[in-house]
């Protein structure tokens, strides 16, 4: 017991846990609020894979990291934050992962979502609870039809990961009313540009 207290601890939030989340966030009514999880690729290999799920809309995002570390996922989130631009902070609000050692770098995955002053908050699920990323395990699920445990990630480039995510994206799902998580998705972003009153623009979750 004091080994698995002593891992616990180690393991302990670096920032807000889901307790502090705001309700609203819970209610899925709002835009921009993500689960975050990672995904390995076989035994002996280090190439991992980051998935990202808005949980209003349920569409998703795959990103590939070189491990399982921390500072990988930072990168990730920078690339991300530096391909979207100034539509990053409308998009990702706030974004709830586990405790998984990948996630340990509050500071940096706060600093990498973090523009003009805005940021993204993160917050961390409770040990043992993947039910509070329910989302996110589904999406991992549908993933993994298409890349069974076992496959080796390191002949996959961003346009592979793209295109799976685009399929799934893609898929009808009965609690969106029998929309694409991509039609949901493009309400959301319409919305958000009315407000910017700049309708022209558009917002894609692939390159």
């Amino acid at each position: 017991e004091k080994y698995g207290e002593q891992r616990n601890a180690a393991r302990a939030a670096k920032g807000p846990r889901i307790d502090k989340r705001d309700p609203i966030i819970n209610s899925r009514t709002t835009f921009g609020h993500w689960e975050m999880d990672s995904v390995m690729g076989t035994v002996g290999s280090s190439r991992a894979l980051v998935v990202l799920t808005e949980r209003l809309t349920r569409a998703g995002i795959i990103l590939p990291v070189p491990d399982h570390t921390a500072a990988s996922v930072v990168r990730a989130l920078n690339g991300l934050e530096r391909r979207l631009g100034k539509d990053f902070y409308p998009m990702f609000q706030s974004i709830t992962v586990d405790n998984g050692c990948e996630f340990q770098d509050y500071d940096g995955m706060e600093k990498a979502c973090r523009r003009k002053g805005k940021r993204t908050t993160v917050y961390y699920c409770h040990p043992h609870a993947p039910h509070e990323r329910g989302s996110n395990e589904n999406r991992n699920g549908r993933i993994r039809r298409y890349l069974p445990k076992g496959t080796g990630f390191e002949d996959l480039a961003q346009e592979d990961l793209d295109a799976i995510v685009g399929e799934i994206n893609d898929t009808p799902m009965k609690l969106l009313g029998h929309k694409t998580p991509n039609e949901v998705w493009d309400e959301e972003i319409a919305k958000l540009q009315s407000k910017a009153a700049s309708p022209n623009t558009s917002v894609a979750l692939t390159n």
